[in-house]
């Protein structure tokens, strides 16, 4: 009936109505009529039940008993704590106030003491946005000019709240407000003082302050320029010493909130420094600045000493000016000036020995160039020279060849070609003197050209294998010629001519045994190597064998003039062929040459110097000649209608044309000379009958030129060139090959 967890208080009232039940039942009892027996039964049950009851009603008190105890142990410790917190809240030095549900449940006396306008409101159940509203208009506080500033503001919002925030008191004291919101939902507010906090960081600062304007005092002292700063006002707030003794302006003058203008006026009263137009040097200083420009002067003092002045505006409107010593620098520029003006000075009069060694050297330039042009006139002069001596001396040359053939086919009477051999061969010696000479004049000359192409060396080789084999037949030595399948790069007819003068050299020097021809892969060039077995060359004559005129062995010790070798040395200089000589008296000679090597099948229009066999039968063709030359024309036209051609000689491009209009046709092939008469020449004589024909007539230019433009006219205009003194075997296989594609 009781339920034990209920307050004892409630417990106890159900305890107190169960037996005042019990005692009314009781007393109505003594009323009930009855037997004795029910009376006494009744009562038995009655008191069994009031055991039972009473049992029950000590079992409560007791427990009432012990809830009493314990209630009153709870109320002791309650107020044990309520003390300890009371005596905590006396003892803190800050004031402390708790708010429950947003009321104030209790406060220490600091807290109500912080603000005295405030002290009646502090009482329990005041709200906390009333406390902080009620802080925030306080009297007390210092205020900055700022409704807000220093107070503190209501916070709103359903989340924790915690602020804390310092606040300035009329009379230099200062507290720190902070709340906490805690887990249970009160609110704690702490006022702590920290006065003594703020005056300390105020004074450690202002410490910091004056260390920091001492510093910087000290820099300013040591520094080589003069510094002062100024305030919006012209009033002097920082300047070192040097400043004073740069301007010469006594120490009173430069305390703390002097003004700039005394100084200046100091200055300009005392012409400490140099006025400028009679005007004060300062003038227009003060609004310079006012625009915010900086000022840059350079002065004079009264000893001579140079100063720069400087005055630069500051961010708070005030201003620095700097003076500095630039003595040092103004005698520098001054004496760098002075040594500019003895340096213009002296180039001026550089300049004229210049102008006049100028004018001396133009005058000599221009004798220079007149001795040039006279050299080239000169050279012109030797290259026409040369050119005529190729045709005038080659010229009857080779009339007398072709006079000498006919005479050869003619000759049937014993003796006579013996001597018509012995004629041929004398003509032949001539004929290779003169080209030596003329080959030695053109590769000594500044103009010489040279062809260079790839071409197969192999074929040359065995072409002049076949060509020299008679001249060792001869001798009765062996020729051999080792077969070769390389291409080279060079100049064709040059490099075969130094081939041909090493092996006729080697034939004509020896007296026994063989030649031997061969080529030798060196990297990416090739060695063509001439062995002989002949006589040798000492070592005093190996240094002078390739001059002019000098023969191996002495004057008298081999036929020749002595000028292959020199040749050879020439061309092969020009060419950049290296040329090597081994040799051993009694034993024979090794000549070399290197040459590049070229890829196969580049092959560039090059001369065949290779001897092509006579052709047999009549040659059945219309030939025109063209030669200004009457014994040559006549030796040619002879030797032609011997092959059994016809043969239209003509003097001059005008006769062939006419010639050629006489009979109607063109002729099969044209033979011309290029050198003709009165500036006419075989190149025209083509291009005139080949117009006249309206078709490509055959033609070959017969000439002792070699020039790269005659050669390059030859590749575009589609004739051969023949060389002067004509070889007649080379000529019958020329005009069969050139009209061999016509007649088929």
């Amino acid at each position: 009936m009781i339920n034990p967890d209920d307050p004892y208080e409630i417990q106890i009232a159900k305890q107190a109505k169960i037996i005042e039940a019990l005692i009314n039942r009781a007393e109505r009892g003594h009323e009930v009529g009855g037997s004795a027996y029910s009376l006494f039964e009744s009562a038995i049950a009655l008191q069994t039940e009031v055991w039972e009851k009473t049992k029950d009603l000590e079992k409560a008190l007791d427990t009432l008993g012990r809830a009493s105890s314990e209630l009153e142990i709870a109320y002791q410790a309650q107020e044990r704590i309520q003390r300890n917190l009371a005596d905590a809240m006396v003892a803190m030095e800050g004031g402390f106030a708790l708010f429950s549900e947003d009321r104030l449940q209790v406060c220490n006396a600091q807290f109500r003491q912080l603000l005295p306008d405030i002290e009646p409101l502090i009482k329990p159940g005041l709200g906390f946005d009333d406390y902080l509203a009620a802080v925030s208009a306080s009297k007390h506080l210092k205020r900055d000019g700022s409704e807000t500033a220093g107070r503190p503001q209501p916070e709103h919002g359903s989340g924790p709240r915690f602020s804390s925030f310092v606040m300035e008191l009329r009379n230099d004291r200062w507290f720190q407000i902070s709340y906490r919101q805690t887990s249970s939902g009160n609110i704690t507010v702490l006022q702590t003082e920290i006065t003594d906090i703020v005056r300390e960081n105020r004074r450690e600062k202002n410490r910091l302050i004056d260390q920091q304007a001492h510093f910087l005092q000290a820099a300013f002292d040591h520094m080589p320029l003069g510094i002062c700063t100024f305030s919006s006002r012209g009033d002097l707030l920082v300047r070192n010493e040097r400043f004073g003794e740069l301007l010469a302006v006594p120490l009173p003058l430069l305390k703390k909130g002097s003004r700039f203008q005394r100084i200046i006026e100091y200055v300009e009263r005392h012409e400490i420094l140099d006025r400028k137009g009679g005007q004060p040097v300062f003038a227009g200083w003060f609004k310079a600045m006012r625009r915010g420009d900086t000022v840059k002067e350079r002065f004079r003092r009264r000893d001579g000493m140079s100063l720069d002045i400087r005055v630069r505006p500051l961010p708070d409107d005030g201003f620095i000016v700097s003076v500095m010593d630039v003595t040092t620098e103004t005698q520098a520029a001054a004496l760098l000036e002075q040594r500019v003006q003895e340096r213009t000075a002296e180039l001026t009069e550089a300049n004229r020995l210049l102008q006049i060694h100028a004018h001396e050297q133009s005058r000599i330039e221009a004798a220079l160039r007149q001795a040039k042009e006279a050299a080239e006139a000169a050279h012109t002069s030797k290259t026409r020279f040369l050119a005529a001596a190729s045709h005038d001396l080659l010229q009857p040359i080779n009339a007398a060849k072709l006079y000498l053939s006919m005479l050869t086919d003619a000759a049937g009477r014993p003796g006579a070609e013996d001597a018509i051999s012995r004629l041929n061969r004398s003509f032949a010696s001539i004929e290779s003197l003169l080209q030596a000479l003329l080959d030695i004049s053109r590769l000594d000359s500044s103009g010489a050209e040279f062809n260079i192409t790839s071409f197969d060396l192999g074929s040359l080789l065995k072409g002049m294998a076949e060509h020299l084999a008679p001249l060792a037949t001869e001798r009765g030595i062996e020729l051999r010629i080792v077969p070769s399948t390389r291409w080279v790069t060079s100049d064709q007819r040059y490099l075969m001519r130094c081939i041909q003068n090493l092996v006729v050299n080697a034939i004509q020097y020896t007296e026994r045994g063989r030649v031997l021809v061969g080529c030798r892969l060196a990297g990416n060039r090739l060695r063509i190597e001439v062995w002989d077995t002949g006589i040798g060359i000492s070592e005093e004559d190996q240094s002078r064998i390739f001059n002019e005129f000098t023969r191996a062995g002495g004057v008298g010790k081999g036929p020749g003039m002595g000028l292959g070798l020199s040749i050879v040395e020439r061309a092969c200089r020009h060419l950049d062929h290296p040329i090597r000589l081994s040799s051993e008296p009694g034993r024979g000679s090794v000549f070399s040459i290197e040459v590049p090597l070229a890829a196969p099948g580049l092959a560039s229009d090059c001369e065949d110097t290779a001897m092509e066999p006579m052709v047999d039968g009549s040659l059945d063709l219309i030939v025109m000649v063209v030669e200004n030359d009457p014994d040559e024309l006549h030796a040619m036209t002879q030797i032609l209608e011997s092959w059994g051609a016809s043969v239209l000689a003509a003097g001059s491009t005008a006769e062939a044309a006419a010639l050629m209009q006489e009979i109607g046709t063109a002729p099969d092939i044209l033979l011309a000379d290029y050198q003709l008469d009165d500036g006419d020449n075989g190149i025209e004589t083509i291009r005139t009958l080949r117009a006249l024909a309206g078709v490509e007539i055959p033609a070959v230019i017969i000439s002792a030129s070699r020039q790269k433009e005659f050669l390059r006219l030859g590749n575009e205009m589609s004739f051969a060139v023949l060389a002067k003194p004509v070889q007649l075997v080379r000529l019958r296989a020329l005009i069969d090959w050139k009209t061999r594609a016509r007649v088929a």
